[in-house]
């Protein structure tokens, strides 16, 4: 670095040190300063205290914004509600309740939404899975009534009712009930249990309202249902002259699936007031029309109905029936629209009850009102021997014996003996046409084919001469027949053997099953019913032994038919109920034991003795015979001398 330089440098720092020496402030202006710099921070702070106090109240303004928008919202959705249902606005908001009423036979749970009954359970009862037995429950059912009011439709079932009671369980009690006495109306007159009432109001302002009310009582299948109106005469519609009832449910599947079991039994039953009951079709869908006066509507199925029962009538009615075959949970929907009468009064009532029980025939029967044909017993004849001989012979045999193997057994050996008289004869007819047959092949010999008419007339003669009728064997048989049809309508149908068990059959009102195959047989099934087998077998071996004490060698194709049947029977009862197989098993066995008992009563060299001594005796024609010949000479043929 040359001296130039190194004084240039000098003079530069000189020159700083200098200018900061002369330029240095004095007290008066770093106290400025200082409090220049206090006010600036006193300002700082100032702002953000007034920062956080504007946050702090837009925070405060946001949370408010929202519910002076909900209030608004809210008033929006008032007025919505009161411009749809009018004076009903208030009951169209709630919380979902339930009331539950029990007695010793049923457990009844109403909703406060619809004012309703929500389900029925049976309590003594279960399904074939051992679930508890429920008619019908509301989320798969509809119950209300439907109205104009106020130039508005109103649907009961959408708004909200008061009960009378907030009570949520009621157990009622009565006197202990005796075996074979539950639901009987007449035990209850002479053993008075509890009741209770529950009411249920939809209410259309002061003093306006409408009214469900249901009542219950100890040891009943029945609920009492009332419908009353006070004060609506102006709501509702003036021109109205019905109110429209709506009763809807999906049909729980109770028992077990089978081919003839409980889906070709359930469908509507009604009653027309002064008429007999009907139904619509089972085993498919149908709907009908009811415009005369109608008495009850029933949703019936195999062993359980909930039945409306008018206390005077129901003017009008539509049912309607949508069956569902393959659905594993419900046989169907039922539907029923009644009109109930309304005449636009400040004050009006409906009142009507509900069955909701067991199809038992004495049950049925008690309440005087047809309902006993809800049970399918067979028409005319048929159900006359099941109504007066079958029924109370097996009700007097239940009130002793708890086994029912061993009820249909003694069953069995009572009609057995009560048609003894005519087996016997039958047998005994057959005797003789067997002693005759030597005559009557004489007599197939003697005449061809193509002479019919005289083959006949030797044979009636020959008929006459021993005092033998042709027709001995077959009339006893029609006094049996009606017996044996009637248990074919009976064993199905009969509550009393649901779900009771005996031997192998696990419940002898559906078929029993030894095993369960991988295929299904064409009109057979895919399981095999051992109480059918043995039925099938016994019948052969009957039907064996009868044909050695007939005369069938004129009649072969007949012989054939009677060993087809058994076959036929095999496959028409392989799904039907064990306990009829049982019936008809135990039957043969009897009738066995009976045909080997006749052989050593009847001497049937005695009655061919007999026969030889009555072919001596002059013969008086009789007048069917009398009948036959002038037949037979008006077609030219001359009578045998």
């Amino acid at each position: 670095m040359d001296r130039n330089t190194v004084i240039g440098v000098a003079l530069i720092f000189t020159i700083l040190i200098g200018f900061s020496y002369f330029n240095k402030p004095s007290e008066e202006q770093l106290a400025a300063s200082k409090r220049s710099i206090d006010s600036l921070e006193q300002v700082r702070i100032e702002n953000q205290k007034q920062l956080a106090t504007a946050a702090a109240l837009d925070s405060i303004q946001a949370s408010l914004v929202p519910t002076v928008q909900n209030d608004s919202v809210t008033s929006d959705e008032d007025n919505a509600r009161r411009e749809k249902f009018g004076v009903f606005a208030d009951a169209a908001v709630g919380q979902d309740k339930f009331y539950v009423i029990e007695n010793n036979l049923m457990k009844v749970t109403f909703s406060n939404k619809g004012g309703r009954i929500y389900s029925v359970e049976l309590k003594n009862y279960k399904t074939y899975d051992q679930k508890p037995l429920i008619l019908f429950e509301g989320n798969t059912s509809k119950f209300g009534m439907n109205f104009f009011a106020q130039n508005r439709s109103i649907e009961t079932e959408s708004f909200y009712f008061m009960p009378s009671d907030s009570a949520e369980n009621k157990v009622i009690n009565g006197p202990p009930v005796k075996k074979g006495k539950e639901g009987n109306e007449k035990f209850n007159l002479e053993n008075k249990g509890d009741s209770t009432t529950l009411s249920m109001r939809l209410f259309a302002g002061d003093g306006k309202y409408l009214e469900y009310k249901y009542t219950l009582r100890h040891n009943s299948f029945l609920v009492g249902f009332e419908v009353n109106t006070k004060g609506l005469s102006n709501v509702i519609t003036t021109n109205a002259n019905y109110l429209n009832f709506n009763w809807k449910i999906d049909v729980p599947r109770q028992e077990k699936k089978s081919q003839y079991g409980e889906d070709s039994y359930t469908t509507i039953h009604y009653k027309y007031l002064d008429d007999d009951v009907d139904n619509l079709s089972t085993g498919k869908s149908g709907e009908e029309s009811l415009r005369t006066k109608t008495k009850w509507i029933s949703f019936k199925q195999l062993f359980f109905s909930s039945t409306i029962i008018a206390e005077e009538s129901f003017p009008t009615a539509d049912i309607k029936t949508e069956l569902t075959q393959d659905d594993p949970r419900y046989l169907g929907n039922f539907n029923a629209d009644i009109a109930f009468p309304y005449e636009g009064t400040d004050s009006e009532s409906v009142k009507m009850k509900f069955f909701f029980g067991p199809n038992h025939y004495t049950t049925l029967k008690q309440y005087d009102l047809s309902m006993e044909s809800l049970i399918n017993l067979g028409y005319v004849v048929i159900r006359q021997v099941n109504q007066w001989i079958i029924i109370p012979t097996f009700n007097f045999l239940r009130n002793y014996i708890d086994n029912f193997g061993i009820i249909i057994l003694l069953l069995t050996i009572f009609i057995k003996m009560l048609i003894f008289p005519f087996t016997y004869k039958s047998y005994h007819s057959q005797a003789k046409m067997k002693a005759l047959k030597p005559e009557i092949d004489e007599i197939n010999e003697k005449f061809s084919k193509d002479k019919p008419m005289e083959k006949q007339q030797a044979t009636m003669a020959l008929y006459k001469k021993a005092g033998v009728n042709p027709m001995g064997g077959c009339l006893p048989m029609l006094f049996q027949f009606p017996v044996l049809i009637a248990m074919f309508f009976f064993f199905p149908t009969s509550i009393e053997l649901r779900q009771e068990s005996f031997l192998w059959a696990n419940d002898l009102s559906t078929y029993d099953s030894i095993l369960n195959l991988p295929f299904t047989i064409p009109f057979y099934g895919n399981h095999v019913s051992l109480f059918c087998l043995l039925m099938t077998v016994t019948t052969i071996l009957s039907t064996y032994l009868n044909s050695e004490a007939q005369n069938t060698a004129a009649m072969p194709g007949m012989k054939t038919m009677m060993y087809i049947m058994p076959v036929m029977f095999l496959f028409i009862l392989n799904g039907y109920a064990s306990g009829l197989s049982y019936y008809y098993f135990l039957a043969n066995v009897i009738t066995i034991g009976q045909m080997y008992v006749f052989r050593f009563m009847v001497d049937e060299d005695k009655i061919r003795a007999q026969i030889l001594i009555n072919k001596k005796k002059p013969v008086v024609k009789s007048g069917f015979q009398k009948k036959l010949e002038e037949m037979a000479k008006q077609k030219g043929v001359q009578p045998r001398k």
